[in-house]
């Protein structure tokens, strides 16, 4: 059995499919899904409320937890304290789920052993100029062809939640709990889901800037979890493969990167991750 944890703030536009896909999901008799609507003002609550029906018809059960504004930290630390099964997903507002991951996940996870899974990652089709560009080259970085990396979309079992207590407040949650597992205990699953980029330059530079933040947050707080970060870097080579093939996409990553360090350091807010 499942419990599929969800953190919100204001993603009314998002939140309805999201829902949609996981109640799509082939192959689970039971599961639980918890809504985290942290300090919403939009109809981010009422959209999910409205899936209950849904969810009850498979037998799943879907909570709904109405919160202040505490921040994706608090969300998730709450979630977690309504979650009633030992197995629990992670995942983002935005994301759309294939109908035999959770089912796959929950098969890869039936060990004693701690384990921690995920997805094949796929990026989603974005409308601006600058977004497609930068993910042509993105989708191509060891980061998303390589290992585990749960971006959007993360699983643990009993024994891997027990890896950690409750959520601390750290900018990437998603990079802290990767890294409290090896390589050799991550699993990647053939079903995959969409993860979407932010839309526009401006965005992926304030996004980027913010994950690089955060990756240096969790090795300054944790520095243990570096003995786990096994991520190849891109090399001078595959950095001039991805120039010559595709110029444009390679230019508008590498802008990203430049503008990255040329901007102020960003604050810890709740914001689209991608």
């Amino acid at each position: 059995m499942l419990s599929i944890l969800i953190p919100a703030s204001n993603e009314a536009a998002h939140i309805g499919a999201c829902l949609d896909a996981v109640l799509r999901s082939e192959g689970l008799a039971h599961a639980q899904i918890v809504v985290a609507a942290n300090g919403c003002d939009d109809e981010t609550p009422a959209i999910a409320k409205r899936h209950a029906a849904v969810a009850a018809q498979k037998g799943w059960e879907l909570t709904v937890l109405e919160l202040p504004a505490i921040g994706k930290i608090g969300a998730l630390n709450a979630a977690d304290a309504a979650a009633k099964f030992e197995t629990r997903a992670y995942l983002d507002a935005d994301v759309l789920v294939d109908p035999a991951l959770f089912s796959q996940l929950t098969q890869a996870l039936a060990t004693p052993d701690p384990r921690y899974a995920s997805g094949r990652l796929r990026l989603s089709p974005a409308t601006s100029w600058s977004t497609r560009a930068y993910a042509r080259t993105y989708a191509k970085v060891p980061f998303v062809t390589d290992g585990v990396p749960g971006a959007g979309l993360f699983a643990v079992n009993a024994a891997g939640r027990a890896r950690w207590g409750a959520f601390p407040d750290i900018i990437s949650d998603d990079t802290f709990v990767r890294l409290s597992f090896a390589p050799e205990e991550r699993i990647g699953v053939c079903a995959g889901y969409d993860w979407p980029l932010v839309e526009g330059f401006c965005a992926l530079v304030r996004v980027r800037r913010r994950q690089n933040a955060g990756v240096d947050e969790v090795f300054a707080r944790f520095p243990a979890l570096a003995n786990n970060d096994q991520k190849r870097p891109v090399g001078v080579r595959q950095m001039l493969e991805m120039a010559l093939r595709d110029p444009i996409g390679f230019g508008v990553y590498a802008a990203v990167a430049v503008a990255v360090k040329l901007y102020p350091q960003s604050t810890q807010t709740w914001e689209r991750g991608r």
